[in-house]
């Protein structure tokens, strides 16, 4: 059975610098950011809804164990109708809910009916099968946000169903506002559990705010612009774009350069050394994988259980079909950063 992990490596709580202190840099040591650009796709069902995917991309699949980055809105439900995804399924990974804006309604397989809000995070895990419904509520006039995967290591990948929400508290770091809501960062932990070493948050700048945060140098890092520009290091980042970091740095730096004040999203994790293959909601490790799970979802298995509740047409997804070609599995470039 696989144990969780809340808090990543056993190390000591990182350091805080705050964003106004004079911070003395190593000459020698530069961080090289690899900067990613999303691309449009919908998501769901009939009525879908247009995000912006940076994970995965051709040039990276993995951030540590994210393997999944969408980022949608700020969304005028008035105009696009807001999200309606009906029951469909989920193998092998956690899904991570984070809302800047609005009201999605949950409901699972698992048994759980929950409201996703800003501030809160909601993580399902699929583990050996699970289905779930997303529907922005009525009282949502603007959705904006973004929806997470972590793919589940081997040990973990067929465990049961599961569901956990909690709610984020704001920790002021002069200049900036952080809201951890998995892993370790800046001396603060998410009691939600994981099943690899692998960072979540949110960090708000204030304008013109330069903040340095000390991270585990064992983990690769990702920061997703939501709003603003800000510079990572000495790279330029603008709002929809996401700045790779591989492993080896103990300091990320980051810098409102729009005027106005930036939000960012700070993923991390270390290397995933397993190789998975991705497909639809499916994370498995083979295409003989996918084609069961894929199987098992057309025949209304009862391996992805039921939703009760929800109310819309159709009452599931079928499944895409599959490719004709053989899945393969995903890889990374290597995660080092050149010193």
């Amino acid at each position: 059975m696989a144990v969780p992990c809340t808090t990543g490596r056993d190390r000591s709580p990182p350091r805080l610098v705050p964003w106004h202190a004079d911070v003395v840099h190593n000459p020698e040591t530069v961080v090289h950011v690899e900067v990613i650009t999303p691309r449009e796709v919908p998501l769901g069902g009939p009525r879908a809804m247009t995000v912006r995917r940076t994970l995965p991309q051709r040039q990276r699949s993995l951030i540590g164990a994210w393997c999944f980055v969408d980022h949608y809105g700020p969304d005028d439900v008035g105009e696009s109708g807001g999200m309606l995804v009906p029951p469909h399924p989920h193998t092998g990974l956690q899904t991570v809910s984070w809302l800047f804006s609005g009201e999605v309604e949950h409901r699972d397989s698992g048994g759980a009916h929950a409201l996703v809000r800003p501030g809160e995070v909601n993580l399902m895990t699929a583990g050996l099968g699970i289905c779930h419904s997303e529907v922005s509520t009525p009282q949502t006039t603007q959705l904006h946000g973004v929806q997470l995967w972590v793919a589940l290591p081997d040990s973990a990948r067929s465990i049961a169903r599961g569901f956990e929400r909690h709610v984020t508290s704001p920790i002021d770091l002069g200049g900036a506002t952080l809201r951890v809501f998995l892993g370790t960062v800046a001396g603060f932990t998410s009691p939600v559990r994981t099943y690899s070493p692998i960072l979540g948050a949110e960090l708000v700048l204030a304008p013109g705010a330069r903040i340095n945060l000390y991270v585990d140098p064992a983990f690769e890092h990702g920061v997703l612009v939501d709003s603003g520009a800000v510079e990572l290091a000495s790279t330029r980042l603008e709002a929809n774009e996401l700045g790779y970091v591989g492993t080896g740095v103990t300091q990320l730096t980051v810098t409102d350069v729009g005027g106005d004040g930036a939000r960012l999203v700070l993923l991390g994790g270390e290397p995933f050394g397993e190789e998975i293959v991705m497909w639809w909601n499916f994370v498995g490790r083979s295409h003989d994988d996918i084609v069961a799970m894929r199987e098992d979802w057309q025949a209304e298995s009862d391996r992805f259980g039921t939703v009760e509740g929800y109310v819309g047409d159709p009452q599931r997804l079928p499944a895409p079909e599959l490719p004709h070609l053989t899945l393969r599995p995903r890889t990374n470039a290597p995660t080092t950063n050149a010193r």
